[in-house]
């Protein structure tokens, strides 16, 4: 991929199918662009998942980490790609990223749109004009000893822990105005039923209590499917053999992505099973969906206590 320079307000990139003209001031290139061109899906673009984008940040930063330190990226390249990735998860390009959320391609258009961005942060750091490839290339630098397929589960990956840790301080939350209220109501007495029929007497305190209980047991059943979340395939490459990818790779990458995550990551044991593997991917979904069946029935149970107070139930 070359740049050839222009004044106006495009400049051309080429790639294997050709020249094509990319906004000027756009940090993605030819590649994003015929990724938009090709996936008008959703009309939904990675930047309405900033989860996503921070995640994908993550992964090149610790790649550019490890590539420097295994001797494969010199360190005026590597810190230049540092510096633009920071800034990425630092949310200052999001609107860099226009790829639709869903698309052909496991996600390597998802992949490349980071990639160029980075790169042409990264060239604009080092003082060189956008899409100058020539100094600093989306693939052979940004994405260096990587591969679509184990850089975008990682990433997603990233992503929907950043998202569960959010989750799990809000249903944290939740449970203790539920214990609260527990306390607060202990001495209301009130009707208990069964199929909205009268059936025991029992305490506003004790229902609300209940509710802390059911909530409590989902934050554990969730953060168990979030450890599993924390197994990565990175230096797995394209089929999980390592191809590409040097000696110690694997092992430096997750040290590093777990760095600047803060997060418990660990390499999967076997990283050809666990590139073709979605487990923890369908057992959070699980996790997810028994805590929306479980929140729908808590308001459902408060919409009924709510009603009246002339007819209805009037509690």
């Amino acid at each position: 991929m070359t740049e050839t320079a222009s004044p106006a307000a495009f400049r051309s990139e080429h790639d294997l199918l050709g020249d094509r003209d990319v906004p000027a001031a756009a940090y993605w290139g030819v590649h994003t662009l015929r990724a938009v061109e090709n996936f008008p899906i959703t009309g939904q673009p990675l930047s309405t998942n900033m989860y996503l984008v921070r995640g994908l940040a993550a992964v090149k930063l610790a790649a550019a980490r490890t590539n420097h330190e295994l001797g494969l990226l010199d360190a005026e390249r590597a810190h230049a790609i540092e510096a633009a990735c920071t800034d990425v998860m630092n949310g200052k390009l999001n609107d860099q990223f226009v790829v639709d959320v869903i698309q052909g391609g496991a996600g390597t258009s998802s992949n490349m749109n980071a990639n160029e961005v980075i790169a042409n942060r990264a060239l604009e750091i080092l003082g060189h004009p956008k899409g100058h490839y020539t100094r600093l290339h989306p693939n052979d630098h940004v994405n260096l000893s990587q591969s679509t397929n184990d850089v975008y589960p990682t990433a997603v990956k990233l992503g929907t822990i950043f998202a569960a840790r959010e989750l799990l301080a809000a249903l944290a939350e939740l449970q203790d105005a539920f214990a609260a209220k527990a306390v607060e109501f202990r001495t209301v007495v009130k009707m208990g039923r069964t199929q909205l029929q009268d059936a025991a007497p029992m305490t506003l305190g004790q229902e609300f209590g209940s509710y802390a209980v059911t909530i409590g047991e989902d934050r554990l059943r969730l953060a168990e499917a979030d450890l599993l979340i924390h197994e990565i395939n990175l230096g797995a490459t394209a089929i999980g053999t390592g191809l590409n990818a040097p000696a110690g790779y694997t092992e430096a990458a997750c040290r590093h992505l777990a760095e600047i995550t803060g997060l418990p990551l660990v390499t999967a044991p076997d990283l050809i099973e666990a590139t073709q593997d979605v487990g923890a991917f369908v057992h959070l979904s699980g996790v997810l969906k028994r805590v929306a069946v479980k929140l729908s029935k808590i308001c459902n149970d408060l919409r009924l206590l709510s009603s009246g107070p002339r007819a209805g139930l009037g509690e």
